[in-house]
């Protein structure tokens, strides 16, 4: 099976300038671990994830290795809402690692694990084709094995 034969096409997209509040939102009510950042015209320009909004939270390494014994984790939660006020281009990831729709895609999670992803865009160039996830992977190669 080819990566275009499972893929999502359609997939939720969002802009550089999409509010957090928006995209934390979606990712919450609609269990999105992250999704495609595009322009008007589709073309990928990065990708925004739970991580990327979970870490944005955190001291740096810096400040934890200087005072580790004195940050108050459970307080750092309230900085929560700070992040509603940033826009999707403060916190997304540029140079987006993408699949091509033509590979296998058993090749597609090999490239996932690696880069400890759970979904990745689908793109032909720069332009967003879909987003392929393991579930979606996982539900083909089950469904192909049960239906023989």
């Amino acid at each position: 099976m080819l990566v275009k034969d499972v893929m999502s096409r359609g997939a939720k997209t969002v802009t550089p300038d999409t509010d957090m509040q928006k995209v934390a939102s979606l990712m919450c009510l609609h269990r999105f671990s992250g999704l495609p950042v595009v322009e008007d015209d589709d073309t990928l320009v990065g990708f925004i994830a739970e991580r990327d909004v979970l870490r944005h939270m955190f001291p740096s390494l810096q400040e934890l290795m200087e005072n580790m014994s004195v940050v108050d984790f459970e307080g750092l939660e309230q900085d929560y809402q700070k992040v509603f006020q940033l826009k999707v281009a403060d916190l997304m990831h540029t140079g987006v690692i993408t699949v091509s729709p033509d590979i296998p895609i058993l090749k597609a999670v090999s490239i996932m694990a690696r880069h400890n992803f759970r979904r990745i865009p689908v793109a032909d160039g720069n332009k967003l084709l879909g987003v392929i996830s393991l579930g979606d992977i996982h539900r083909a190669i089950f469904m192909e094995s049960f239906t023989k």
